[in-house]
């Protein structure tokens, strides 16, 4: 079973539909002995990071995420959520994050060209670095998969599994041990990121 956890931010029921379409046993959760259970631990979110954080300490499921990962269960953080698991952000000020995997979470403002949009959204292809990376079974270097983001993970090359070129490489998916981020999502990257579920499933 895959615990999506429900802190008030993501698209929960979008995930679980994913799941539900590789066969696999969802549940949305803010119950801390149901999250335990789990063979799995999904984190979601979308939003500011502060916001996000602030309510998934103010739910508790923090302590329960960062215990579960520490354990050696397999932890996977979507989107924002990946950020989550960095240090820090310096997304509106300075943010201390969940300490899970090295790295800071920085803007795009001022590190691309002007011209192009913030935020990054869109069909961008992985270069994937890290080809051994669990949740690549399935999928193969330039597949596409879809971005929503202004912000993205800096400082953690050691943990970084794929890039995507957005005037610079930005990255995309980090493993950290037992701990996974997908920068994009999966959930909305068609077949190539229900086939990354699948793979996230098999760990």
């Amino acid at each position: 079973m895959v615990a999506i956890i429900n802190y008030g931010v993501g698209n929960l029921y979008s995930l679980k539909s994913s799941f539900a379409a590789i066969g696999e046993h969802a549940v949305v959760s803010a119950d801390e002995d149901e999250i335990r259970s789990a063979d799995r631990i999904i984190l979601p979110g979308v939003g500011a990071f502060s916001d996000a954080l602030e309510k998934l300490k103010a739910s508790g499921l923090d302590g329960v995420l960062v215990s579960e990962a520490e354990k050696g269960k397999p932890v996977m953080g979507i989107c924002l959520g990946m950020q989550l698991l960095f240090d820090k952000s310096l997304e509106y000020g300075e943010h201390e994050g969940l300490g899970l995997i090295r790295g800071e979470v920085v803007p795009f403002e001022g590190r691309i060209n002007k011209e192009l949009k913030i935020p990054h959204i869109g069909w961008n292809a992985l270069e994937i670095t890290q080809p051994d990376c669990p949740l690549f079974k399935y999928i193969k270097n330039a597949d596409f998969v879809y971005f929503v983001h202004s912000y993205f993970a800096d400082g953690c090359d050691e943990s970084v599994t794929a890039y995507s070129e957005y005037d610079i490489p930005v990255t995309a998916s980090v493993q950290s041990g037992n701990v996974f981020g997908c920068q994009f999502h999966p959930e909305k990257s068609g077949e190539v990121g229900l086939k990354i579920l699948k793979a996230f499933c098999e760990i």
